[in-house]
């Protein structure tokens, strides 16, 4: 049986010259907010919750699929971000891990199996129509990933054990996929020096054994980079780390820049076991997977970031305000300034009231900035409705509604899953006018991200339910985005650093800036590459668990709030 979703998301295109926190004439905005805004898949058995993780982007014949792990089909876009599905029994859509790569324009799909690894392939991925080209690979695999050579000659990649490294061997695709020599041994975790791979929300679990699983391969001026997943998919924590060589097998050095995929705090935490590819511009972009892990430990949603090489050649994904709008940009960019709009978060924390709450789910979960706690509503009835005070008038750019499903029991994908709701605006908490009208919606969106097509001046924000899919209406993220009328906060100062005797872990504290919402603490193993960031609201300490023992750090820490982003202070080096 093969369905084909089409599931259009809200996505408006500035045609006038705008400015926006001082950048000029950016005539055309086209944004999205991470976890991408998808209709991600109740699973099959209890509890009943959504997932979708472990994914791969390819790019072919001017569209972009996307797979990911149980989801029942997959889905394709022109722009990466507007999505839409195709459901399909014709390949393992309930195994995981899926890999895709086009050879000789045809798309090759494979995905993770202990017994038998068969490889299908499609010439019109788009109708759902595969075929069978290898019944069974000479060995089978799990989390494999394919890398085809500018020589043309195949490679693929596998493992997912806390026991055994990630391997790969070449493959003869002209000769049925036939196996060329034998496997080569890579990457094991080695938790004594690298503390990214270290089990824990953050990386505190010393005595665990990590996972060490999600190859993928690029290649850039003729070296090849050998990404891979740890410590655990669900831990805030799960980054991709990086290994580097001269050729496809090896042998593979650790790089500088570790992990280079890492986003362990903010809305929504996780960027690992993904897939790094280029976009039709040029553009490098890093699509991986983010933890929920509440309802079950695979509750996970997937996190689109954007990707660089510098001019020494390391990798590093930026994830610096990675739950906030992003541009997607139409050209080929070359820094993360090039596709960051500038539309700060204005709801962080802000005054809440609501028609009803259960007890041990309060209103306050809607603003807090974490996606694994949530607001429920006592009911799914359309009287429920929550009620955002700004406190002031801000223009608004973009919202992000985060429906939690309290109580559902649904699964798989039945017809007729959808929220309906309304959100209205106000200056004056008195006269209300629609903002957003969801209340014929038919499509299911469970992160639902609006741009609206120019900015509105609010101070409050209601939405208002009208039907759930089932059980209550329940949101762990009411988010509002757009630019304050005051002042960026104040540097940061008198910056204190204290690595331990376990040099993977140090301590940082730094003095308030009274008018911050959050800080991010910029840092890496060079001065001028400051490529990983840890989000904070509120402290002004925090310990970070993830360096690697073998490495020298510098430290910076921005301030931001809802005006913008205060003045970094020069950097601090630790050894």
């Amino acid at each position: 049986m093969i369905k084909y979703y089409s599931a259009i998301i809200t996505l408006i295109i500035f045609t006038s010259a705008c400015k926006i926190s001082g950048k000029e004439d950016r005539k055309e905005l086209k944004t999205y907010c991470n976890p991408l805004d998808l209709d991600y898949r109740f699973q099959l058995e209890d509890p009943s919750r959504r997932e979708a993780a472990d994914p791969t982007v390819v790019y072919f014949r001017d569209q972009y699929y996307l797979f990911a792990s149980k989801t029942g089909g997959y889905w394709h876009s022109r722009d990466l971000a507007e999505w839409s599905f195709v459901e399909t029994d014709e390949i393992p859509t309930e195994e995981y891990a899926p890999t895709a790569i086009e050879i000789n324009d045809t798309l090759y799909f494979l995905a993770s199996s202990r017994t038998k690894s068969t490889i299908y392939k499609s010439g019109d991925p788009l109708s759902g129509k595969w075929e069978i080209t290898r019944d069974s690979l000479d060995i089978a695999v799990w989390d494999p990933a394919f890398f085809l050579d500018d020589d043309k000659r195949l490679y693929l990649f596998w493992e997912c054990s806390h026991r055994f490294p990630i391997k790969g061997i070449e493959l003869d695709y002209k000769n049925n996929f036939d196996t060329i020599g034998h496997p080569v041994e890579f990457i094991l975790a080695k938790t004594d020096e690298h503390g990214w791979e270290v089990p824990g929300d953050y990386n505190e679990r010393i005595d665990n054994h990590p996972w060490i699983e999600g190859a993928w391969v690029n290649k850039y001026r003729g070296k090849y980079y050998l990404q891979y997943a740890g410590p655990g998919t669900e831990f805030k924590s799960y980054s991709d780390g990086v290994y580097v060589a001269g050729s496809p097998l090896g042998p593979y050095k650790i790089a500088k820049h570790n992990p280079f995929a890492y986003k362990p705090e903010g809305f929504a935490a996780g960027a690992g076991h993904g897939s790094t590819f280029k976009d039709k511009y040029g553009n490098y972009w890093h699509v991986g997977t983010m933890s929920i892990s509440m309802k079950h430990p695979f509750e996970r949603r997937i996190g689109l970031f954007p990707t660089f090489f510098d001019e020494d050649g390391e990798l590093y994904s930026v994830t610096k305000f990675g739950d906030f709008p992003i541009q997607i940009p139409g050209e080929k960019v070359t820094s993360f300034d090039d596709v960051f709009p500038e539309w700060m978060l204005l709801s962080y924390n802000k005054p809440v009231q609501v028609s009803s709450s259960i007890d041990s789910l309060p209103a306050s979960n809607m603003v807090n900035e974490d996606i694994r706690t949530y607001w429920s509503a006592k009911t799914g009835s359309e009287n429920e409705w929550a009620v955002i005070d700004l406190e002031k008038s801000y223009d608004v750019y973009a919202i992000q509604i985060n429906f939690a499903e309290h109580e559902t029991n649904i699964y798989d994908r039945p017809d007729g899953v959808f929220h309906r709701y309304v959100i209205d605006y106000s200056v004056d908490n008195n006269n209300w006018k629609i903002l957003i009208d969801q209340s014929q919606n038919q499509n299911d969106r469970s992160h639902a991200y609006f741009q609206l097509p120019e900015k509105e001046t609010c101070r409050y924000l209601r939405i208002k339910n009208i039907e759930v899919p089932d059980g209550n209406f329940a949101i762990s993220g009411f988010r509002v985005f757009g630019l304050g009328n005051g002042k960026a906060p104040d540097a940061v100062n008198d910056i204190v650093l204290n690595r331990k005797d376990d040099r993977r872990s140090i301590t940082l504290r730094w003095s308030l800036s009274e008018s911050a919402d959050g800080y991010n603490i910029c840092y890496g193993s060079q001065n001028g590459k400051l490529y990983h960031t840890y989000q904070v609201y509120t402290d002004t300490s925090v310990t970070i668990n993830s360096l690697n023992t073998n490495l020298s750090y510098y430290f910076t820490i921005e301030s931001f709030n809802q005006n913008g982003v205060g003045k970094s202070q020069i950097t601090e080096y630790v050894k």
